[in-house]
């Protein structure tokens, strides 16, 4: 029922939607059954407690290939971690493992032994032995590709084994392998290994070891071995050396060079051209040249492998014959390249035929043209190499374009003058609608773009700088378009160049509005700090001041005072650029300030990255000149101690801090200087650029001050001119009516005549009379100018010349003498002498036209006289003029001499100052000396003192033992004599007892 109701698109969007469920079905089907079972889990799990070396060795036991796989690619970690033990425990298990693995573990195997060699992980002379057993184990591999891979490993590790270990683990078996009855996979490893190994052992030991075997190779029965040993015969040569090059090698190549297949043939040919620097002058006439031109006559289109040989060592080859060949084989050489240049390309359409080979010959064409110019030579590149080089430029193929754009500054800068020839393929590649090609012309663009515009004064070139800009300009707006963020990046760097090559003037009406649009809206933070970098250096070698500061205040306007957070970060960007491109002086004047404003900025990003910069505007501050400076910026410090509340910044601000207090401290002495002396050589360099402003702006002045005088001069000739027009038509008139003439002279004779006599003194105000003489006179009073032309001209020789005045003043009086006599003689005549005879008149006119042509004769010869005083005059003011620019030339000499000596001056009294301080120290040191030398003294008297009293205490020390010892004598005596005392008291005492005893006896007796 509703199939019926269903119109035919709902049915066909209902089909593409079962197509579409049927895919995902078929999509979601192989998840499903790549899911792994419960048991398949347990065997993948490892224990965790395991450390990375058991669980190494107990995956390579156990566990699956996978795994197994997955341990023996991660072998180079273990050996940084741990080496001893990985060698110990996990290498063994791996030779364990390798034994009859598949080739996805040997290729994994080989390649993390091959980085383990490459990138110095382990002592050589400790377990590189033990990879070149495993190794030398599976290089006979059945598998070519595992084959190959061993192989590599081991031309990698033979540079990191000894001589002896090389000698007997490599070259024995090399022996053995390279004989007939072995496999051809084996005998070319046999190949490449004996070329790896020669570099290893002296001349000696090649030629007496490894040069027959290398013969044995290049007589192999298969055509592979033998080109294998033929490019391996190379480094053997270079091994030997020169003179067993020549006479063992040589003849070899050169029966390889005539071996039936091509092949051997090309890889001879290489092997030649390669070895042409160790060949003297006889082998390359005899031996390099025929066989060039033979390879080259015999290269056919069909032959793709030849071309491509031919074409990446032509320039090569040209390069080492260019002295050892005739005008004929040049000549050769040249259509060979040139017919090289279009191969594979077809006449109709400049078509591709789409073949790779063909593609890579025109490659290696565009390789070559550098050296191929040279050997053409410069001069003649428009008829020998521009329609290929033209070609290569607008070749279909893109890789082709950018080949040739790779080369292209090599190019340039061997064409020298003749630089404007390629001009049209420059702008063809800069308009290059693929971008690979704007990338490789980017890459060397700041040489081309200097070897372009830094020709001299080559007009053709100059006229086509704006096309060349336009272009630029165009590349720059494609590649922005473009999502290739990096080209965009380093083309703005490459851009930055432009500074130093072409006018401030261009590039601020050209590029900086471009440069500045960039900077306020692209949204790649690379690309914008790029812009601000080009910017920052077209700001610097910009040298109109007003351009200068009109740049500035659009910085600080759009950017430091900008409405977005994002532009006042890229302000803060631009002036940690200024530290680096600008001197001291420029940003404490222009950048400090608008960057220390920002303090007060409600973003906290933006005080945290102010935070960042304030060391750096800190280390461009000198004391005591930049005194106020310091204590803005410390006060700016406090204030963000004070009221910032965002942690971020109030951490940064504390770091901050504590680099201000060490800043002055830690810095070296030497480094501190390093840095004044490139701060003044910037500031000197700006400096610099504001004088050459300043000249150019004076020789502007000079110049229009001299187009001024030309166009004074030309029109006092043009007076001049006119002039001798109003003579000779006065001269007409005379001859039509004498009074008239008669009363034009007198009245002029009279003007002169009342003319003063003008000292020598007033010749300074010369010139200034004549302009208002000539700039009084206007269009329409002929006469009055022609007078007063006239007048001025007879000032001007009087003040000149000291005799002309005479001269002239002489004729004009005897003039107006004779003018006054007639009159009275007319005004005295009587009425009769009114009605004389006709011939009376008659004479009388006769006489007076005679005076009147006389005075014609004289005026002529004044206003000959007029113009060559014009003629010195204008000399004189040229002559003045250059002295005047000479001595504006030599006042601002004066200044820079003054400013000189200055500067020598104040060097001259800082010295002074230091000496004066040197002085006063070393006289304080010599007091000091002095007082040493008296307290020396003191203390050698109080020693010498103190000797005489130690002698004196040791004689009375010596007295005082003789006492002891007499004392002592005295002593026993008294000991002697009271023992002799005891005895006679002891007797004396047994005597009266005895006389008791006695006398009581008695007594008794008596009783």
């Amino acid at each position: 029922m509703f199939s019926g109701r269903m119109t035919g698109s709902q049915s066909s969007l209902l089909l593409a939607q079962l197509e579409e469920l049927h895919e995902l079905a078929f999509i979601e089907r192989p998840i499903r059954r790549s899911l792994k079972t419960a048991e398949e889990i347990d065997q993948l799990t490892v224990d965790e407690d395991l450390n990375d070396i058991e669980r190494a060795v107990y995956l390579l036991s156990v566990g699956q290939e996978v795994q197994r796989a997955s341990v023996i690619s991660n072998l180079p970690i273990l050996v940084r971690q741990n080496p001893a033990e990985t060698f110990r425990r996990v290498v063994p298990k791996v030779r364990e493992v390798l034994n009859g693995a598949g080739a996805e573990i040997q290729l994994a195997a080989a390649a993390s032994f091959l980085t383990i060699l490459q990138d110095d992980i382990i002592l050589i002379h400790t377990h590189t032995y033990s990879i070149l057993k495993t190794v030398l184990l599976h290089l006979n591999h059945r598998d070519t590709v595992v084959s190959n891979a061993w192989l590599e490993t081991l031309l990698s590790a033979i540079n990191a084994l000894p001589k002896e270990t090389i000698k007997q683990e490599v070259l024995n078996p090399l022996l053995y392998q390279s004989q007939l009855s072995h496999s051809l996979q084996a005998r070319l490893s046999s190949c490449r290994i004996l070329g790896k190994v020669a570099c290893k052992f002296d001349s000696h030991m090649v030629k007496k070891e490894l040069l027959p075997l290398a013969r044995s190779l290049c007589q192999d029965v298969e055509f592979e071995v033998r080109a294998c040993m033929c490019r391996q015969l190379e480094s053997i040569a270079r091994a030997t050396g020169v003179d067993d090059t020549r006479t063992e090698l040589l003849p070899e190549l050169l029966e390889l060079a005539e071996d039936e297949e091509s092949n051997v043939r090309l890889a001879a040919f290489d092997t030649i051209i390669n070895l042409m620097e160790m060949m003297d002058s006889d082998d390359r006439v005899h031996i390099v040249v025929p066989l060039v031109m033979s390879v080259c006559e015999e290269a056919t289109s069909a032959d793709k492998a030849v071309l491509v040989s031919l074409s990446f060592q032509f320039g090569k080859l040209c390069s080492g014959l260019e002295g050892f060949l005739s005008d004929e084989q040049k000549s050769r050489l040249m259509q060979r390249f040139r017919v090289l240049c279009v191969a594979g390309l077809q006449t109709e359409g400049n078509q591709t035929d789409g073949n790779n080979e063909s593609i890579l010959v025109r490659c290696n064409c565009c390789y070559n043209l550098p050296a191929m110019v040279v050997f053409a030579e410069a001069a003649h590149f428009l008829s020998e190499l521009y329609p290929s080089f033209s070609s290569l430029c607008c070749d279909p193929e893109v890789s082709v374009r950018r080949s040739a754009a790779a080369s292209f500054h090599q190019v340039v800068k061997l064409l020298g003058s003749n630089v404007q020839l390629v001009h049209k393929e420059l702008l063809a590649l800069l308009q290059d609608d693929a971008l690979e090609v704007l990338d490789a012309l980017m890459n060397h663009l700041e040489e081309t773009l200097e070897a372009v515009l830094s020709r001299g004064e080559n007009v053709t070139l100059d006229n086509k700088i704006p096309e060349l800009l336009a272009a630029l300009l165009l590349a720059e707006q494609k590649v922005g378009c473009s999502l290739r963020w990096r080209l965009h990046e380093k083309l703005l760097q490459r851009y930055s160049y432009l500074a130093r090559l072409l006018p401030g003037e261009v590039l601020h009406q050209s590029f900086s509005p471009r440069i500045f649009i960039i900077l306020t809206t692209n949204k790649v933070l690379p690309v914008q700090k790029e812009a601000a970098r080009t910017f920052c250096m077209f700001l610097r070698y910009n040298r109109k001041h007003e351009q200068r500061q009109e740049m500035m205040e659009r910085l600080i306007q759009d950017l430091a005072q900008g409405r977005s957070y994002w532009n006042r970060l890229r302000f803060l960007d631009i002036c940690e650029m200024a530290t680096e491109i600008f001197s001291r002086k420029y940003i404490n004047k222009h950048f400090l300030m608008p960057a220390l404003e920002l303090v007060h900025d409600p973003v906290a990003n933006v005080r945290y990255k102010l935070c960042q910069l304030l060391p750096r505007l800190r280390s461009s501050l000198r004391l005591p000149a930049d005194k106020q400076l310091l204590q803005q910026l410390d006060f700016c410090v406090q204030k963000l101690l004070c009221r910032e509340k965002d942690k971020d910044v109030v951490a940064t601000i504390r770091k901050t801090v504590l680099e201000l207090d060490k800043l002055d401290l830690t810095e070296p002495f030497h480094k501190r200087q390093e840095k004044d002396l490139l701060d003044q050589k910037k500031e000197k360099e700006e400096t610099l650029l504001l004088e050459m402003l300043e000249r150019q702006q004076t020789d502007g002045k000079l110049n229009s001050d001299k187009h001024t005088e030309r166009k004074r001069r030309d029109s006092k000739t043009s007076l001049s001119a006119t002039k001798s027009m109003s003579v000779s038509s006065s001269g007409a008139a005379f001859s039509s009516s004498g009074k008239e003439m008669r009363k034009a002279k007198l009245s002029r004779s009279r003007s002169l005549s009342s003319q003063p006599t003008i000292s020598k003194a007033a010749n300074s105000d010369r010139p200034l009379k004549v302009k208002e003489l000539s700039g009084a006179s206007g269009p329409g009073k002929s006469s009055n100018k022609d007078d007063s032309l006239r007048t001025a001209h007879f000032t001007m020789a009087t003040q000149s010349t000291s005799s002309m005045p005479v001269l002239i003043r002489s004729n004009t009086t005897g003039l107006l003498d004779r003018a006054s006599a007639l009159e009275h003689r007319s005004s005295s005549s009587t009425m009769d002498h009114r009605t004389s005879t006709l011939d009376q008149r008659d004479h009388r006119s006769s006489a007076m036209d005679h005076r009147t042509s006389n005075m014609e004769h004289r005026t002529s010869n004044i206003d000959h006289r007029t113009s060559t005083m014009d003629h010195r005059t204008s000399t004189m003011d040229h002559r003045t003029s250059t002295m005047e620019h000479r001595t504006s030339n030599m006042d601002h000499r004066n200044d820079g001499m003054d400013h000189r000596t200055s500067t020598l001056d104040h060097r001259t009294s800082t010295l002074d100052h230091r000496t004066s301080t040197l002085d006063h120290r070393t006289s304080t040191l010599d007091h000091r000396t002095s007082t040493l030398d008296h307290r020396t003294s003191t203390l050698d008297h109080r020693t010498s003192t103190l000797d005489h009293r130690t002698s004196t205490l040791d004689q009375r020390t010596s007295s005082i033992d003789q006492r002891d010892h007499k004392t002592s004598t005295l002593d026993q005596r008294s000991k002697t004599m009271d023992r002799s005392c005891g005895i006679k008291d002891s007797q004396s005492r047994k005597l009266s007892i005895n006389r008791k005893s006695n006398s009581f006896t008695i007594q008794s007796a008596r009783d």
